[in-house]
């Protein structure tokens, strides 16, 4: 079969079906990844989201034996949010990151890599052929840099020449062996903006990250957030865009290409009070179809409330003391209690006191002591 004319053939089908850039590598094990993964693991760097086995993100052929090549794809997200609300004094607003807008991209691109596999199985019945997006064992961003879709910035994302960072990345092992394609040189240089302007320093040189300092991965654990980094959080409430923002190679790049990735402005930048007293139900019809819900609803209430405290929004004190009386969730009172601190509302003292007394928990304890001592200092 001729190898070639089916390549040409996927490249023009792919734009069809709303694939912005497609790329093609072998299927050879990935070196040099192994070697940066190990070091990740010695130094405890990994968030835990990723998966855990080294040899399965790096050898396609562990995961698909007879694998020939990989395809890479990517799908350009907007950068730029049309009428978005502004946020008052009295009614702050919280925001989810770029890569959180619209569709969860996931089911984006597995709809894309869907419609890719079925021509190509038109085209070659016998062809085997495995997809994956984010969630998968191969490394995206390895896959995309060998297969020319873009360079591995300093600020860990992959950066294309047309759209900058602002792509989603997925990918499908293949028995067929197509040519690879070039890899682009890298075009980072001298520049050092993403990994100065990094909020918690997270990103420890050009390339390399800590994952347990990164904003984007600690808006999405469930537990208690250490005081150090509640100040380092501002406003956000799911991921991190400063890496991206400050970028050079960003600069001017906003593509708005597909109507499912859109977002909603009441919905990427919300109300922060009216998050606090949602039921499950509530948010999963109104969030349930963004990729920044997939913890549920929890990391983000905490996320608003140390929000609240940054915005120091004195009219949140009665549903903040409210949450700290009634919410079953340790977290969420604990938390509630530590903002009321920052607020510094002398009003809400002698409450807080009285609810100390009754609460049980010796991690919420500990931060109403906290919030209790903030209060005591400014009074």
């Amino acid at each position: 079969m001729n190898f070639t004319k089916l390549k040409e053939e996927i490249i023009q089908y792919s734009k069809q079906i709303g694939i912005d850039k497609i790329g093609f590598t072998s299927a050879s094990p990935f070196v040099e990844l192994k070697e940066r993964l190990r070091v990740q693991q010695e130094n405890g760097y990994q968030s835990g989201f990723e998966e855990s086995d080294i040899e399965k993100r790096t050898n396609p052929q562990l995961l698909l034996p007879q694998a020939k090549s990989i395809i890479a794809i990517a799908i350009a997200y907007p950068s730029k949010m049309k009428d978005a609300p502004r946020s008052t004094r009295k009614d702050p607003r919280g925001i989810f990151c770029r890569a959180s807008w619209g569709t969860d991209y996931h089911l984006v691109l597995r709809d894309r890599l869907s419609k890719l596999e079925e021509f190509i199985k038109q085209k070659v019945p016998e062809a085997t052929l495995k997809s994956m997006v984010d969630t998968g064992e191969l490394a995206d961003r390895a896959v995309a840099e060998r297969a020319g879709i873009g360079w591995s910035g300093k600020n860990c994302a992959i950066i294309t020449p047309e759209f900058g960072s602002y792509v989603y990345l997925g990918e499908m092992i293949t028995n067929i062996p197509f040519d690879p394609d070039q890899s682009i040189e890298d075009r980072c240089g001298s520049c050092n903006k993403c990994v100065d302007a990094c909020p918690t320093g997270a990103l420890i040189q050009g390339g390399q990250l800590d994952s347990n300092k990164c904003i984007a991965f600690l808006t999405q654990t469930k537990g208690f957030l250490k005081e150090e980094y509640r100040t380092k959080l501002g406003n956000r409430l799911y991921g991190c865009d400063t890496c991206q923002t400050v970028c050079p190679e960003n600069k001017g790049k906003d593509f708005h290409l597909h109507a499912e990735l859109e977002p909603d402005p009441e919905l990427v930048k919300p109300r922060l009070k009216p998050l606090l007293t949602m039921s499950n139900r509530e948010f999963k019809e109104k969030y349930g179809h963004m990729s920044g819900s997939w913890r549920g609803k929890k990391p983000i209430q905490r996320n608003a409330i140390i929000a609240l405290a940054h915005y120091r929004d004195k009219t949140a004190v009665p549903v903040l003391l409210e949450l700290i009386e009634n919410d079953p969730r340790p977290v969420i009172r604990g938390t509630a209690a530590w903002a009321l601190g920052k607020i510094g509302e002398q009003s809400s003292l002698p409450r807080l006191m009285h609810l100390m007394e009754k609460e049980q928990d010796s991690d919420a304890r500990e931060e109403m002591e906290k919030g209790i001592a903030l209060l005591k200092s400014e009074s």
